[in-house]
């Protein structure tokens, strides 16, 4: 099968990629840095140069002509202080990419959203995925998968012959992500290690956070993609609580108040004290717990991770800023984004290059 795949480069698509020329398909990755020719790892890709967050629909509808499937997965996480920008290429890029795939004739479409798209949990319940998509309010970052889902249901309206899906992932880890994790969510001049130091985890007991590991992810995709299922699916391991959460960090849980906690996040991202705006407070409380059932039953699919090995590899990889040979997944160090702070500002508010 000939497979495009959007944000090949990156946590998701690094491991989608591995996956999928492991099973003998054909992939192209449509990046807007791709990695360097011969770069080991990711040999037999062919690579499209194409911004989402731009007009790039003539190069987007070359690269999908002739595709078995198109797999969506770019999505923006920073700059948090410019909205406009991370809405323009999460909800504006879907929108481009599935004018893309009706032009081209592409048969399947997957698009990745996220666990961030439910409603607000009514309980530690495991929700499957007839609960309301209607996001939770106080973060950006769900109101956008909110809008891409209604782009992705307006698509599948409009295009009957077309199977879609939507994968709904919990947070996604690996090794290898951990330089990427990094530079989205700590502090440029705070060193990595400084995670395996916290005596304290200031976090209330309703934080309860789904987890998958990228591989895990990368084998559901793969079986979706193969056996062409259609509809959306919950794709994760256990949910770990905030016990669960401390141990694996080696600290000692403190119960703080989520009021406390969100006013703490919202004051230092004010103050660009800290890339992450409090709307991921909002999330860590609000989340709905997953019932993969669907993809177990229909798929086949059994996560080789539970939720503790698979955050305990994220946590590794930060700590050893793992990485991997291309743009986004690059080693982190603190010289280097002290540079490009004094360059291009802060990563909360500066547009990746």
């Amino acid at each position: 099968m000939r497979v495009v795949v959007t944000g090949a480069s990156g946590n998701v698509g690094s491991a989608l990629v591995r996956a999928l020329r492991a099973s003998d398909h054909d992939v192209v990755g449509v990046v807007r840095r791709p990695p360097p020719s011969g770069t080991p790892g990711w040999a037999g890709v062919a690579w499209v140069v194409a911004d989402l967050s731009t007009d790039c629909h003539a190069r987007l509808v070359d690269a999908f002509r002739g595709a078995d499937a198109v797999v969506h997965l770019v999505w923006g996480f920073q700059p948090t202080h410019d909205v406009t920008y991370l809405h323009e290429v999460g909800v504006g890029g879907t929108r481009r990419v599935l004018a893309a795939a009706a032009d081209a004739g592409v048969p399947h479409v997957v698009h990745q959203s996220s666990l961030g798209a439910y409603a607000p949990r009514r309980d530690l319940q495991a929700v499957d995925e007839s609960w309301p998509t209607t996001g939770i309010a106080g973060s950006p970052y769900s109101r956008h998968k909110v809008e891409g889902e209604r782009l992705v249901e307006e698509f599948a309206r409009r295009h009957p012959d077309v199977v879609v899906t939507v994968t709904r992932p919990g947070i996604v880890a690996q090794h290898s992500a951990g330089s990427g994790q990094l530079r989205y969510f700590l502090p440029t001049v705070v060193p990595p290690a400084v995670l395996r130091w916290l005596p304290l985890l200031p976090l209330d007991e309703d934080v309860v956070i789904p987890v998958v590991h990228a591989d895990d992810l990368a084998a559901a995709i793969t079986a979706i993609v193969e056996k062409r299922a259609g509809g959306p699916f919950n794709l994760a391991a256990e949910a770990l609580g905030a016990d669960a959460i401390a141990e694996v960090l080696g600290a000692r849980r403190v119960p703080v108040p989520p009021a406390l906690l969100r006013s703490a996040a919202a004051v230092s991202w004010h103050l660009h004290l800290q890339p992450v705006d409090a709307g991921w407070v909002d999330m860590a409380h609000q989340v709905p717990v997953l019932d993969s059932s669907r993809a177990h039953v229909e798929l086949g699919w059994r996560p080789a991770y539970d939720g503790t090995a698979a955050l305990a590899e994220a946590v590794a990889g930060m700590v050893a800023t793992g990485h991997d040979q291309t743009a986004v997944l690059r080693r982190r160090t603190i010289a280097d984004g002290l540079v490009r702070a004094v360059r291009e500002g802060p990563v909360a508010r500066r547009r990746l290059p």
